[in-house]
């Protein structure tokens, strides 16, 4: 059936429309090899391509906003990697709109400076279960939008001075409100992680912290309208010491910036093993000198449990006490009976002994003196 003649003027369009939208339209790019592209526009590229993959790849697409490389065989993070791999290309942007680069578990072992040049949208980036042995001081240079940091297992085989390298890339990042940092064997924490001015949350779990110093907690606080920030210290071998006194009284008046503060247990003294800090009274927390640790003698801290038994010795003694003083009343006649019998036997006997030591003190019961043998001689009876 022909068409009606008020419908051609409605119909004729659109064939050209259609094709003018073709024309002007940008073909998408395409996905590069051994990588898996979702959705679009924000789309997701996923690269697993185990060893055979060194580097980035270097056809991604530049619409891309999600990009996770997981098993690879990366072991270097160059200069501008994912800008060109060339140090000099860093101003140019190849992927604009990326913002979250997964980077886990792909065997990195070196990021070098400007290594995440190029990538000016960048907010999320996880490095985690990487065995870094050198990072980079300006490792994190030019990410301007960076909110959350993902170091999770990835620090622990660093070279001495990778605390200091990391101290030094940390500083940049402004905007950094989430830090991961747990399972790296830390002893302290960087200082530019405690005074980022954005941060919300710094996971210090499994790490070697045996405490917080009043330097360190002071760094954790904000004035004005700025984020308090949390602290995750789970898992750590806290020294239940006089050097934990500033952690434990900063613990009783934050406890809701510490969601893990009832797990934080004692891992010295011996006295004190697997005890919860948070038990503990901050004056009980004694100290001890150097020589003494070195010979791993024990620290004497009352805490509140050897409080309370003594309390019950108290009580238990008070007890018995009172006990003994009721069965003395109930029995008082019978004790007064034995007390009056008691004392005339010792003065019949303190009277005998008095008698006979008159008897034989008497001068008139003393035997006479034996005459001596040359009297007889001479005697008038003797016939001499």
């Amino acid at each position: 059936m022909a068409p009606r003649a008020g419908q051609r003027g409605l119909w004729s369009p659109l064939p050209g429309l259609l094709l003018l939208a073709a024309a002007l339209s940008r073909p998408a790019a395409p996905c590069p090899f051994q990588c898996y592209c979702f959705g679009s526009p924000r789309l997701l590229l996923r690269c697993a391509s185990g060893a055979e993959l060194r580097q980035p790849p270097r056809d991604l697409p530049p619409d891309a906003r999600n990009l996770t490389i997981v098993g690879a065989n990366l072991t270097v993070l160059r200069a501008a990697a994912f800008a060109g791999g060339d140090e000099e290309a860093t101003d140019s942007v190849r992927l604009p709109l990326l913002t979250a680069l997964r980077l886990t578990h792909n065997n990195i072992e070196v990021v070098e400076d400007g290594a995440f040049d190029g990538l000016p949208s960048l907010a999320a980036l996880d490095l985690s279960h990487n065995p870094l042995r050198a990072l980079g001081s300006r490792a994190f240079r030019g990410l301007p939008a960076l909110r959350s940091l993902l170091l999770n297992h990835a620090l622990a085989r660093g070279s001495p001075g990778m605390l200091d390298a990391l101290d030094a890339a940390l500083a940049p990042l402004t905007e950094l409100r989430l830090l991961g940092l747990a399972g790296n064997a830390l002893s302290r924490l960087p200082p530019a992680a405690l005074r980022l001015p954005r941060l919300e949350q710094l996971d210090a779990r499994v790490n070697a912290l045996a405490s917080l110093g009043p330097d360190e907690l002071r760094a954790l606080e904000r004035d004005g309208d700025l984020p308090q920030p949390r602290l995750l210290l789970a898992d750590n071998p806290l020294s239940c010491g006089c050097t934990s006194r500033p952690l434990l009284a900063w613990l009783h008046n934050a406890t809701e910036r510490v969601p893990d503060a009832r797990r934080l247990r004692c891992a010295s003294p011996r006295v004190l093993l697997d005890r919860p800090l948070m038990d503990l009274d901050e004056a009980r927390l004694g100290c001890s000198d150097g020589n003494a640790h070195e010979r791993g003698e024990e620290v004497d801290v009352a805490g509140p449990e050897l409080e309370a038994s003594y309390v019950f010795f108290g009580l238990v003694l008070a007890l018995i006490g009172l006990i003994f003083l009721m069965v003395l009343y109930l029995n008082r006649r019978g004790i007064q009976r034995w007390m009056r019998n008691l004392r005339e036997a010792c003065r019949d006997q303190m009277e005998g002994y008095h008698y006979r030591y008159e008897q034989d003190a008497d001068p008139r019961r003393a035997p006479a003196p034996a005459a001596p043998a040359g009297s007889r001689a001479t005697s008038p009876g003797s016939g001499l």
